[in-house]
């Protein structure tokens, strides 16, 4: 199973996706873009250290053909991204789950912290429960 997460500037939600995703499936070929690639956020990759995940090496990536010509399933983190994804073509699962973008979040450093690890648990949970539906969804 290929997963490809995607969110508007692959920075914070996509990115934390795919790095619970190989985490918790490393079986699993997974990855993640964006409709435009914005750099992976700090608070982000802090968030996911805090909770044992390292997504410092990924890399923030342009959405393209080929990403998903791979995917069999692809999943979109924001409404943005929901609303503009390039036509899936026939034979492809699309999937939508929405969360808070982290990167808005504003403030003194510990709410932002706050909001960052608040989202990154919310992620985690999400993945759990997709992760689950794929295994029963390619048993049936």
């Amino acid at each position: 199973m290929n997963i490809l997460f995607v969110c508007t500037g692959n920075s914070c939600r996509s990115q934390m996706a795919e790095g619970w995703a190989r985490k918790l499936a490393p079986e699993a070929g997974v990855e993640s873009a964006g409709l435009e690639a914005h750099g992976l956020n700090p608070h982000a990759v802090a968030a996911m250290a805090r909770q044992g995940v390292d997504i410092g090496k990924q890399t923030s990536d342009v959405l393209n053909d080929e990403m998903i010509e791979r995917a069999d399933l692809i999943v979109t983190v924001c409404s943005h991204a929901d609303a503009n994804c390039p036509i899936v073509p026939p034979g492809k699962r699309k999937l939508h789950l929405s969360f808070d973008d982290p990167a808005g979040f504003t403030g003194p450093e510990e709410e932002v912290r706050a909001g960052f690890d608040r989202v990154c648990l919310e992620i985690r949970e999400a993945v759990e429960e997709l992760l689950a539906d794929v295994v029963r969804y390619a048993t049936e």
